[in-house]
């Protein structure tokens, strides 16, 4: 088995286990996002309180929404990315080390090298892997107003009469949302957001130039250490993909937000401030209209879930690498032994 199928795999299983643990942050976050009306005030909601707010009027389900497809997406998203990262990883490592032989450099993969890594891994993941992610927004996005029927344009929707007979709640299962995208914008609808998705490739960049750097010089300080066979701890790389993601989150959450917007069922009740025809038309209307607030909405709430999703991948890939090869070398082992009639 190839090293980087063996972190395609690992990505995509602590990939699954993070999208489990903090999904309800998370759909609370792209609501926040996706929230147009600049009359309705939630900036005063804690985290806690908007998840409360949901089950109390949509029920504990909606925490959930779209958790399915999330979870292939999650899947496929971190494995594309963990294998082309290392093929990209395996190349650059090669380059530096030939560099070495030329009398360039300490045979190191640098910074740089790093993050074009990160990027190059970054955009191929994105382009095979947005259709999935615009179907989750949606998914996240829809709520059900208080006569039960089915809303997708970020309101709560209150009836000025009073229902007298219950409405049979619409359908809104992952094959609805597919038809109702292609209906919309056809097969390109699925790659909509994509342009802010692909400059948003520098999050995870930026994620893994801090992770990979201050993993490097952790090592590298391990290695000169009496502790030197222990290695690198779970709790630690836990740490440090928290303090990796951090960083990268607070200089492009502006970009997560637009993208989110765009990728929103747009709304189709007149009001020009809620329809976006493309990215620049996203980011001039929410200037124009919300300020330079409307592009932090949620901030809080995605900083606490990114930043754990990200420890709990970074912990568990590693933990996953770490036990197939245990297991790869246990067999290797088995295998070497002479057999005794």
């Amino acid at each position: 088995m190839s090293e980087a199928l063996i972190n395609g795999l690992a990505g995509a299983g602590g990939g699954i286990i993070a999208q489990l643990i903090t999904y309800p942050l998370q759909t609370v976050n792209t609501r926040q996002q996706t929230e147009r009306d600049p009359n309705k005030d939630k900036r005063s909601q804690g985290t806690l309180e908007r998840m409360c707010q949901v089950v109390k009027d949509e029920g504990w389900e909606r925490l959930y929404g779209g958790l399915m497809p999330s979870l292939v997406g999650t899947a496929a998203s971190q494995g594309v990315y963990y294998y082309f990262y290392q093929i990209f990883r395996n190349k650059a490592e090669a380059a530096a080390l030939q560099q070495k032989k030329m009398g360039i450099g300490d045979g190191s993969v640098g910074m740089l090298s790093s993050l074009l890594v990160a990027a190059l891994s970054g955009c191929v993941n994105v382009l095979l892997t947005n259709p999935i992610w615009v179907v989750v927004t949606r998914m996240q996005t829809h709520r059900k107003d208080l006569n039960g029927t089915p809303s997708s344009q970020g309101l709560l929707v209150v009836p000025e009469q009073p229902i007298i007979s219950a409405v049979e709640p619409l359908p809104y299962g992952t094959s609805h949302v597919i038809q109702e995208i292609y209906d919309e914008a056809g097969i390109w609808g699925f790659w909509k957001g994509v342009l802010p998705t692909l400059i948003m490739v520098s999050n995870p960049s930026i994620q893994f130039m801090l992770y990979e750097a201050m993993l490097a010089k952790l090592r590298k300080r391990r290695d000169s250490s009496k502790k030197g066979s222990n290695g690198v701890t779970a709790l630690e790389i836990f740490l440090l993909g928290a303090l990796a993601k951090l960083g990268a989150t607070v200089v492009t959450y502006p970009l997560l937000v637009v993208k989110a917007r765009l990728q929103a069922r747009q709304d189709k009740s007149g009001d020009r401030r809620h329809h976006y025809k493309g990215t620049w038309d996203a980011i001039i209307k929410m200037i124009r209209y919300e300020g330079f607030y409307g592009f932090y909405k949620g901030m809080g709430t995605k900083i606490v879930q990114s930043v754990l999703a990200a420890a709990v991948l970074f912990m568990m890939k590693e933990e996953l690498v770490k036990g197939v090869h245990f297991l790869l070398a246990k067999d290797a082992t088995k295998a070497a032994k002479p057999k005794h009639p």
